[in-house]
């Protein structure tokens, strides 16, 4: 008898690996590895977050998947005031971070061969991860006029402020997605982990009532506490709007014993109550953003939108594996925008999540200010 096919056939080469040979190149630089790409927090975890996590440590029962009361009073607490939305605890559940409910989402909501996810045409990789495990069918659009009115879309993915381009989604535009998958009966899931990062526009929740007109039928929001808080290696995120959908999620993840931690549920209640942390990271991103904006347009990068997020979205009118190995050999890794889809092949993304001493040194590398790193000069 044959073996089953494993799913991770499925799968195409883990994002990241394909960075190897481009890391390997920027380590070896005398100056050392400035890692602009993948926009893994490098600042502290906030005192009160880890004293919270701290006093729950003594959790030798089983958490709750639904989320304590605590959690889900924070969490639809959060979301009046960032979304503007009246969800209650029980439109609202605590995810293992944001990435695998968005990869896991076609599969918890029943879709499978034969359905269609659409997703951005630049997107996050996990979007079309997610339905490849599915056994959907991914489609990358961001026009539904051009998706006509086929049947088998079941879930259309937004992402605004968007990653990897920073793009704002106004909310006329996400209205009219949200009616046109209402009228054919699909989900809509807006990923909105960057939605308090607004720089030069101010992003706009999926749950808005300017959005969805006030019923959160049909319609997901996936949120992160990943970089608000610096909480990565905590993995705590979460979903809320349609309570229907959440309840469908929460029994299939009570079976899959899909559940967060209890001292990091506790941790989450903290975040989620303090928001002076939260903006003193903001300001760390802002003045960071703005010494690498002026640092790599300095050396005749353009920034395509980035008005929003953690990233700039740049290119040099070249493939963005000749503008990887540019950087490499300067000593700063970046991440292809091929990873987020074919139309991003000739740009760059830059994170904003380095120190800001590996930040100031590129903005001196840019300048030429530095003999330790050889100055950012266009290669023609």
């Amino acid at each position: 008898m044959s073996r089953p096919t494993p799913v991770s056939a499925r799968l195409p080469e883990f994002t990241w690996d394909t960075l190897d040979a481009a890391a390997a190149t920027a380590a070896a630089h005398p100056g050392g590895l400035i890692n602009l790409s993948m926009g893994t927090p490098v600042d502290p975890v906030p005192p009160l977050i880890r004293q919270a996590l701290a006093d729950a440590s003594d959790a030798p029962g089983y958490p709750l998947t639904a989320g304590t009361p605590a959690l889900r009073d924070a969490i639809a607490a959060w979301v009046a005031r960032a979304c503007g939305a009246g969800v209650d605890g029980l439109g609202v559940l605590p995810t293992i971070g944001s990435k695998e409910l968005v990869a896991w989402l076609p599969t918890l909501l029943g879709l499978g061969p034969g359905d269609v996810v659409v997703v951005p045409p630049v997107a996050y990789p996990t979007y079309e991860d997610g339905a490849r495990l599915a056994g959907a069918t991914v489609v990358r659009s961001d026009s539904l006029t051009a998706l006509g009115p086929d049947p088998r879309v079941r879930l259309v993915w937004v992402n605004s402020p968007g990653n990897p381009t920073g793009r704002v989604l106004p909310a006329a535009h996400l209205r009219k997605v949200v009616e046109w998958a209402r009228e054919r009966g699909a989900v809509v899931a807006s990923d909105e982990c960057y939605l308090p990062l607004g720089w030069d526009a101010e992003p706009v929740s999926v749950l808005s009532p300017q959005v969805c007109g006030g019923s959160y039928a049909g319609v997901l929001a996936v949120h992160s506490l990943s970089k608000r808080s610096n909480l990565a290696g905590y993995r705590a995120g979460f979903v809320a709007g349609d309570p229907t959908l959440v309840a469908e999620l929460l029994k299939v993840r009570k079976h899959a014993g899909m559940i967060v931690p209890a001292p990091v549920q506790a941790a989450m209640v903290a975040a989620l109550g303090d928001q002076a942390h939260a903006d003193a990271q903001r300001e760390r991103y802002r003045a960071r953003r703005e010494t690498l904006r002026a640092a790599f347009t300095g050396v005749g990068f353009t920034v395509e939108h980035s008005e929003a997020g953690l990233y700039l979205w740049l290119t040099r009118d070249e493939d963005c594996w000749d503008t990887v190995d540019w950087l490499a050999r300067r000593g700063i890794l970046v991440a292809a925008g091929a990873f987020y889809g074919p139309a991003g092949a000739r740009h760059v993304r830059v994170a904003l999540t380095e120190s800001d001493a590996h930040v100031d040194a590129v903005a001196a590398a840019a300048g030429g200010l530095t003999g330790q790193r050889e100055p950012l000069l266009i290669i023609t």
